[in-house]
């Protein structure tokens, strides 16, 4: 299995998994992967309705399922305690919507890749300087690629992911400016649809978001 440098490089994609139920996480993995996505990020809630511990056996489940195929991560991680349970679960990287430099530090020195969330460029600046392996811009949609394109100009090698407001017709724009990959929720995976079973539409909501980032890199 390529580590996630690698396919970060080549599809550009994290699938963001919010709230799907236990008893369809193994099927919806299947669809994703099947649409052509090779990263899924399973989130923590932040209400705290979901215990830690019940997220991470999420975690721990898709990571057994997916082995050799798919790598795993934990989202919404804002909490030094969720590390260890994502490394414990066998996650592979944190995504976090927030800079938080402690969190960054702390999930370096456990092998994992971080990937904290930021929009101004201090913050950019400081998850960078803190040891981040790539920054998520949240909530990109608010700006759009142009602020990625001003950001790059002084930054210019920072790794940045776009999340929230990206669709398949504006992901061109944004890898045009630099970005260098996406994370996207509701486009691919929503309650609704998990609620319908509707795995055919996951599959191609995939498949449309994985062309769309391999097909806008070669533009």
């Amino acid at each position: 299995m390529q580590d996630i440098h690698e396919i970060m490089t080549e599809r550009r994609l994290i699938a963001i998994l919010r709230g799907v139920p236990e008893n369809m996480l193994c099927d919806v993995l299947d669809a994703v992967y099947d649409g052509g996505v090779r990263l899924a990020e399973i989130t923590y809630d932040f209400s705290g309705k979901t215990a830690d511990g019940e997220t991470a056996k999420m975690i721990a489940r898709a990571v057994r399922h997916t082995e050799g195929r798919m790598l795993i991560g934990a989202g919404t991680v804002t909490r030094e305690s969720q590390l260890a349970l994502t490394k414990e679960a066998g996650g592979r990287f944190i995504i976090s919507p927030n800079t938080d430099t402690e969190i960054i530090r702390r999930t370096k020195s456990l092998g994992l890749t971080s990937i904290p969330g930021a929009m101004t460029v201090s913050e950019i600046v400081s998850a960078l300087q803190a040891g981040a392996d790539y920054v998520k811009l949240f909530p990109a949609g608010c700006f759009g690629p142009e602020f990625v394109k001003n950001v790059l100009s002084p930054l210019k090698g920072a790794k940045l992911l776009a999340v929230s407001g990206v669709t398949p017709e504006n992901i061109p724009d944004y890898l045009a400016a630099g970005c260098s990959g996406f994370g996207i929720g509701g486009g691919i995976v929503n309650a609704k649809l998990c609620a319908g079973g509707r795995l055919d539409v996951i599959r191609e909501n995939a498949a449309k978001f994985a062309d769309a980032c391999i097909r806008g890199a070669e533009v």
